[in-house]
């Protein structure tokens, strides 16, 4: 089982990632038997900068015991700081850690930010830092640190520079992605922290290829992660922010290729986020996290950017929005093929907020780590989607692995209205139908199961916490709308836990409804509310 899982999953890879994999293992492999290390500081000349205000840090260290909160996790560190410490909370909480985020805090002072530099450059044992990826957000992170603070220590800038040559021979190639992008950020930072021309030719050549590539035609990143979305445009804004704000040097310049992408990413992020600020939680996503949507649109203001009204559709997600309600649906094939790291088996899911409001919402993200729950928040039955017997649309496995996937078609589409099919489940002989009528007071979802007609199918209705369901002659009834079924089906609530946040689980209640061939399901919404605040 675990060989075609793996096969499927190499079967989509880019030969590049392939051979970066191989070629980065003996890279590793050569420097341990040689015992040749990347040297730990490099001499160099920083240069002074200008940057406008930029979005400030969310508040993850606390004074009192040395304490850091990553992803709602709270460690004392009761001596010196293990900036390698994986084991008490995983990975990404260790890369928070290394990422320096925290030096933007509002109140963290310019002598505490420099003492915790001073501390990292000083620790004789890093490796979880020393990552391409950390290094990346780290440096960025200092670099405005010492421009807001306008210092200038030819240590600090020694160390800086030295972190950069580690990043520049091994630039994330294996992965692609926003890992790759993060990496070509920094390196422009770096450039222009140093005038470095060589620096800022590989910047250019990775920001031209890339955003061409990770940016869709309406403005949303390839990987689908409304988060990942955000964190990208955040780090866009600050690179449009570094070039704007100071001289152009050498023979590239980015300021047209940044203000431009810039512009497409919110003009999607506005399009995609809800009335009340929420982004809609599909894919690897979730809230405080990252800058949220008001702070990005306020920051690209800042910097001469206005949303613009823009219709999404290559990123394969739709947003209906009336009077009464916004429905967010997702009908996006697994994206990009050789990168499905933040990819669910989500398709047709939908998210539901009345009068700005929660109501049907997608389960989130709570961990990266290694276990059941990782499994259970990008399963099939996690989503307000159609599963057919106990089997994926997509195959997800491990981590952040997808094998075998659905591939959906749209058949048709209109103002108020989408039908789609996706294949899934062709190893059942199963095509899965799926259409949605849009109406001022009302949606309509009409599910059909094409082929193999007599498997048993269900689909899910997860309600946000705190709302009051009642089930009668199988009507579910809320305060905010009534759903009813039409053919043959059986209706039982469950209980699940919505992950809004990183490691922060609520309790709440599904609706799983069990039915055969065919099923319509029909919202009706209640009128007695006041109307939507407006949007940002």
């Amino acid at each position: 089982m675990k060989t075609k899982l793996y096969f499927y999953t190499i079967l989509h890879l880019r030969p590049k990632q392939i051979f970066y994999q191989l070629y980065y293992q003996v890279k590793r492999l050569g420097r341990k038997i040689l015992r040749w290390q990347y040297p730990k500081t490099i001499e160099v000349k920083s240069f002074s900068l200008h940057l406008q205000a930029s979005i400030p840090a969310k508040k993850t260290y606390f004074p009192t015991k040395n304490r850091f909160v990553f992803l709602n996790q709270s460690k004392y560190f009761k001596e010196a700081i293990d900036w390698n410490d994986e084991k008490s909370f995983g990975k990404l909480w260790t890369y928070q850690l290394n990422y320096f985020d925290f030096l933007h805090q509002k109140d963290l002072s310019k002598e505490e930010g420099l003492a915790w530099i001073n501390t990292f450059i000083n620790t004789s044992n890093l490796s979880t830092g020393l990552e391409p990826y950390p290094i990346s957000l780290r440096g960025i992170n200092w670099i405005k640190f010492l421009t807001y603070h306008q210092i200038q220590e030819p240590e600090i800038d020694a160390v800086l520079r030295a972190h950069y040559c580690i990043l520049s021979k091994n630039l994330e190639y294996h992965i692609l992605g926003n890992h790759l992008l993060e990496n070509a950020f920094s390196l422009l930072f770096a450039a222009y922290y140093f005038r470095d021309k060589h620096f800022l030719k590989i910047a250019t050549k990775l920001l031209e290829e890339e955003l061409k590539e990770q940016i869709l035609t309406d403005g949303g990143h390839f990987e689908l992660s409304p988060m990942y979305h955000q964190i990208v445009l955040f780090r866009l804004l600050d690179c449009l922010n570094l070039v704007k704000n100071n001289p152009d040097f050498g023979e590239y310049s980015v300021k047209e290729l940044l203000k431009t992408y810039a512009q497409k990413m919110v003009d999607f992020l506005n399009e995609i986020t809800f009335e009340n600020g929420d982004i809609p939680l599909v894919n690897d996503s979730a809230q405080n996290f990252a800058p949220n949507t008001a702070e990005l649109l306020a920051y690209a203001k800042s910097l001469g950017l206005s949303p613009k009204p823009t219709k999404i559709k290559e990123s394969g997600y739709r947003k209906f929005q009336k009077a009464t309600y916004e429905l967010f649906v997702d009908v996006a094939e697994i994206s990009p093929k050789y990168l499905s790291a933040h990819a669910h088996s989500d398709t047709f899911n939908f998210i539901l907020y009345i009068r700005g409001k929660p109501f049907i919402v997608d389960t989130g993200t709570s961990t990266y780590q290694f276990a059941e729950r990782r499994q259970q928040e990008r399963s099939t039955s996690a989503h307000n989607t159609v599963q057919v017997g106990d089997f994926e649309q997509s195959e997800i496995w491990s981590i952040f692995r997808v094998a075998r996937r659905a591939k959906p078609k749209i058949l048709s589409e209109s103002e108020n209205h989408i039908s789609a099919s996706h294949n899934g489940y062709r190893r059942l002989g199963i095509v899965h139908q799926r259409d949605f009528w849009i109406e001022e007071q009302q949606i309509t979802i009409h599910d059909t199961i094409l082929g193999n007609e007599n498997f048993p199918a269900k689909t899910f209705l997860h309600f946000y916490p705190n709302i009051e369901i009642k089930l009668t002659e199988n009507i579910i009834s809320t305060d905010f709308a009534t759903i009813t079924f039409s053919k043959n089906f059986e209706i039982t609530l469950a209980d699940y836990l919505l992950a809004e946040e990183f490691n922060l689980l609520k309790p709440a209640k599904l609706a799983i409804i069990h039915f055969q061939n065919e099923l319509t399901t029909t919202i009706k919404f209640h009128e007695a509310y006041e109307n939507p605040r407006p949007k940002f």
